[in-house]
């Protein structure tokens, strides 16, 4: 007789109900292999996570539960302590792999990762203790198009096997983890949507309204030190009154979870004034939810991954307010919102467009260009495209993505002589 088989055990971690469906997406799409357990860990990254609901505690949740064989949190493992900012000293690690393979009862099962955001904690302290574990990285939003924010030592990048990603921007290639040689692997869309669908049921308490209303999407850019509050309270306003201006009399305003009450209290006068009735969703739920329960006919944002879901998955037209400022506004020049920022300024129409604006023709060029900027020690090998592309492009609107001190220290066209 042969000599039973190790059991592998697949370990997946979500710190976002979004991330949780793009995983069920991947499992459902049969991306993710066929281990013997399916262990998801949910991490809960709230700068207060006792005030904050976990992913588990979500509207909706329920509806993906099926897909993993156990349910563990994070939090608990390594309580005290913060999952943002811990991560085990070197030689603390063969310790906390044999707890955690106690804790988690995972016995001498082969482990697998399933982590998203692998330059920072707490994805990275989870592939530090499982120092031997094969790795895959899911990305669920638009900084996948941006170079990895931080080096990342090797003996981790080199683990890593595939990055899977939604296709937000068709024909646009991800530069998350390619220092590594990391392929990017697609998480179809047909199925993301199927998963989507059965999450609707979660709003079934926000009423319906008259007519399809504008939705404007908030992030609480000032929390990440972007903009003052008052600034970006003001941007919101902004917002609302560009819906008002484009004839939308129905407004939703879905809130992040962590701003300030008053905000909202401000924007419901500002839309008294403008002639718009206000509504605001009080409850903690996806944004592709309120897509699919109130069927907007237009959505607002800044630089959201929220608006790429409403235009390439729902077909709802979309525009941005403020990405002018923020190109200006983030610093350091390698902050990771940069090519989110730079791909909705390229490619999404401004709220208050009279009809001159024109989707960026050469968007790959432009983002390998900012990412080569961002990154250039971590992406080297991007040297060659981002000088062809700037050396092409001497406008004034590919230079705007660009700060004249960068490309000078860069020695790369449009810096300074």
């Amino acid at each position: 007789m042969g000599t039973p088989a190790t059991p592998r055990t697949q370990i997946l971690c979500a710190s976002t109900l979004y991330g949780a469906a793009t995983l069920a997406a991947a499992i459902d799409a049969g991306l993710l292999g066929t281990p013997d357990r399916r262990l998801l860990v949910v991490c809960n990254n709230a700068t207060s996570p006792e005030l904050s609901p976990s992913v588990d505690q979500m509207p909706g949740f329920e509806e993906l539960r099926d897909r993993f064989d156990g349910l563990l949190s994070w939090n608990e493992t390594i309580a005290p302590f913060h999952p943002s900012s811990w991560a085990p000293r070197p030689d603390d690690v063969p310790i906390w792999e044999r707890h955690l393979r106690l804790a988690w009862e995972l016995g001498d099962s082969k482990v697998e990762l399933v982590v998203e955001s692998i330059q920072v904690t707490p994805a990275l302290a989870i592939t530090e203790i499982f120092t031997g574990a094969p790795i895959r990285v899911y990305a669920d939003g638009l900084m996948s198009y941006g170079p990895t924010r931080s080096r990342i030592d090797t003996l981790i990048g080199g683990r890593v096997r595939e990055l899977l990603h939604l296709d937000l921007v068709p024909g646009l290639r991800p530069l998350l983890l390619t220092e590594f040689g990391v392929e990017p692997t697609i998480v179809p869309s047909e199925v993301f949507l199927r998963v989507l669908d059965s999450l609707a049921e979660t709003a079934r308490d926000i009423a319906t309204l008259p007519e399809p209303p504008a939705l404007v999407l908030g992030q609480y850019l000032s929390e990440l030190g972007i903009l003052k509050p008052e600034e970006e309270e003001e941007l919101h306003v902004k917002m609302v009154r560009g819906c008002a201006a484009r004839g939308h009399t129905q407004v939703v305003f879905k809130p992040h979870p962590a701003a300030p009450a008053g905000w909202s209290v401000r924007l419901a006068d500002e839309a008294k004034k403008a002639g718009v009735e206000l509504t605001v969703i009080a409850t903690p739920v996806l944004a592709e939810v309120l897509y699919q329960r109130l069927k907007p006919a237009l959505v607002v944002g800044c630089f959201s991954t929220a608006l790429f879901t409403a235009s390439a998955f729902y077909g709802i037209p979309v525009a941005r307010v403020g990405t002018e400022i923020l190109k200006e506004r983030l610093t350091p020049f390698q902050n990771s919102n940069r090519v989110p920022v730079t791909i909705v300024d390229a490619l999404l129409a401004p709220l208050d467009d009279d009809g001159s604006f024109r989707p960026e023709p050469e968007l790959s060029g432009l983002v390998t260009a900012v990412g080569f900027a961002m990154q250039p020690e971590i992406v080297p090998t991007l040297r060659p495209a981002a000088e062809r592309h700037l050396a092409a492009h001497h406008d004034e609107r590919t230079l705007s993505y660009f700060k004249r001190r960068r490309l000078t220290a860069l020695g790369l066209p449009g810096g300074l002589p």
